[in-house]
């Protein structure tokens, strides 16, 4: 049961992904003041702790955004942060692949390590 819910959901969330508006990710952005933390264009952090997430994967975006929704609510899935947590409470499920298509959608410069 639990196996056909999550893939149910996953699938739900492969189609909203595309349909997912830049415009409204950038406006979604600039309301949550993402810059005050992730820095100018979301790739030059004001602390080395915060990540860059320009460039960064939509659907890494919004499982990361989700994850911060559910919190310590579920030791499985959520994350914990209250900055982050607090910033995404807000948001509908929409808002956050809208959010996740604009990050992804910006230029950056993340380094894999080899």
């Amino acid at each position: 049961m639990k196996v056909v819910l999550f893939s149910a959901v996953l699938l739900a969330s492969i189609g909203l992904a595309n349909a997912a508006s830049l415009e409204k990710g950038q406006l979604l952005a600039e309301k949550g003041n993402c810059v005050s933390c992730h820095g100018a264009g979301l790739n030059a952090p004001i602390l080395p702790v915060y990540p860059k997430l320009a460039g960064q994967h939509a659907d890494y975006v919004y499982y990361a955004l989700r994850a911060y929704q559910v919190g310590n609510g579920n030791a499985q899935y959520g994350r914990n942060n209250a900055v982050m947590s607090s910033q995404v409470q807000a948001f509908s499920d929409s808002d956050l692949h809208d959010i996740a298509a604009y990050v992804s959608s910006l230029p950056g410069n993340l380094v894999v390590k080899k």
